[in-house]
């Protein structure tokens, strides 16, 4: 059996992440409503740089994003993985979409943990579904 963990790490910011208790939770929840088993998650919260050479590096694009998630899962009843997330990228977006920092940040780390439970986004039906997924969960929070 995996190690059942959720951690939080930081990469070239000096970001801090609130309600830590809180939102290791509601990771789980979600992990055991989409039927799995949480292994080992973690959550590396970075600059734009840091996240935008990651990119280049393993996965050949030469593009800027709000989050790169690697699936380490060993079967298919655990959920294990590193999820890298631009701080400065969600804050962006969260101006962009006129929506508050947190939420937007909130919906990145859920965003992350649906990819790590199967869910996709390159096309059109599966974005959509991904969308309601994370409103979905975003609606559980007992936090922010």
């Amino acid at each position: 059996m995996p190690a059942s963990k959720i951690n939080f790490f930081t990469e070239d910011t000096q970001y801090t992440l609130k309600n830590k208790l809180a939102i290791k939770q509601w990771i789980k929840d979600t992990i055991t409503g989409e039927g799995f088993k949480l292994g080992e998650i973690s959550f590396i919260f970075c600059s734009d740089e840091y996240l935008h050479k990651i990119n280049v590096e393993y996965l050949d694009h030469d593009t800027y994003t709000d989050i790169i998630t690697f699936d380490n899962s060993e079967d298919d009843e655990w959920i294990a993985g590193d999820i890298f997330i631009s701080v400065e990228r969600t804050k962006e977006n969260a101006h962009k979409f006129a929506v508050p920092e947190i939420d937007e940040l909130h919906r990145v780390i859920i965003h992350g943990v649906l990819h790590l439970c199967g869910y996709l986004d390159k096309k059109a039906d599966d974005k959509k579904l991904m969308t309601e997924k994370e409103n979905e969960y975003l609606s559980k929070r007992a936090f922010v």
